[in-house]
């Protein structure tokens, strides 16, 4: 079989500043990272290859120093990477990555086979619009599974996969045709360190490096800034509260030395309370 993984290099979310005239983000002296999430997603796909055998192509689009986080997927123990990389790119939303992407995924098909399965991150950290996974399944009319937990079972003859999908009600049981597009969760499996071999074979390893030209890219205007229509007005860092926390010392009632707390710091609270339940002795509750 052959799985995609689709990945971003992101700017590590923990250093991240913003400019405090221009209220954008300053990348400069940022390090970057793989977007976690598509981290499980990739050890999602190394662990179905260890038991079905096959193929795993890795896939990011960013600038010529993505490249590193390709070499950390091969790493880890994927076949192949392919860098998307052209300028034309630049400044793309979720609509117009997600052309750029999915036309890449039909240049794969032809170069090295078609996908059976394309994983993703159920999000970035950076944008967090969980936009990207579903916007590839529309444009390349695959099926999805997404926010998927674990994945039950594969059958490659008939070509079906089940697998265990979180949503607000619990957890849903879905079984779909091949291919799909799968986006994974956080915290669903143990990600591997990679092999020595794997570690020696990344270092010498040849990306493909593919321009808008080279991944058969038809119309450029839906690439980059051109084909986006997301305009991003402002960003900016929250204002700190001028109000510190208030730690309540533990107690033998913690519950009621914690409502006292509240009605002393907020005194509003109890009037409030006591007029909308019409009793002014609250702490019977």
């Amino acid at each position: 079989m052959h799985n995609v993984v689709c990945i971003k290099q992101v700017p590590d979310s923990a250093q991240i500043r913003v400019h405090p005239v221009t209220n954008t983000i300053m990348r400069q002296g940022v390090p970057t990272i793989i977007n976690p999430y598509d981290l499980f997603a990739l050890e999602a796909a190394l662990e179905l290859r260890d038991k079905f055998g096959g193929e795993i192509t890795v896939l990011t689009m960013g600038p010529p120093s993505a490249e590193e986080s390709l070499r950390k997927a091969l790493t880890v123990g994927a076949d192949r990477a392919v860098l998307l990389t052209d300028r034309c790119f630049a400044g793309a939303d979720t609509l117009a990555t997600t052309y750029a992407l999915a036309t890449a995924i039909r240049k794969i098909g032809k170069e090295y086979g078609q996908p059976d399965l394309i994983f993703t991150g159920k999000q970035t950290i950076d944008g967090d619009t969980a936009q990207v996974g579903p916007g590839i399944a529309k444009r390349l009319r695959v099926l999805q599974l997404t926010y998927v937990a674990k994945i039950r079972t594969l059958d490659l003859t008939a070509r079906t996969i089940e697998a265990e999908r979180r949503s607000e009600g619990g957890v849903q049981v879905l079984r779909t045709r091949l291919p799909c597009l799968i986006t994974m969760l956080e915290a669903t499996n143990q990600i591997r360190r990679g092999a020595m071999a794997d570690a020696l074979r990344a270092a010498r390893a040849q990306i493909v490096k593919w321009s808008a030209q080279h991944a058969d890219v038809e119309d450029i205007s839906k690439c980059g800034l051109k084909g986006s229509p997301t305009v991003v007005k402002r960003v900016f860092a929250p204002t700190a509260r001028a109000e510190k926390a208030v730690l309540v010392e533990p107690a033998e009632q913690p519950a009621e030395a914690l409502i006292d707390a509240m009605f002393k710091y907020q005194p509003r609270l109890e009037a409030d309370l006591a007029a909308l339940t019409g009793d002014p002795d609250l702490k019977q509750f």
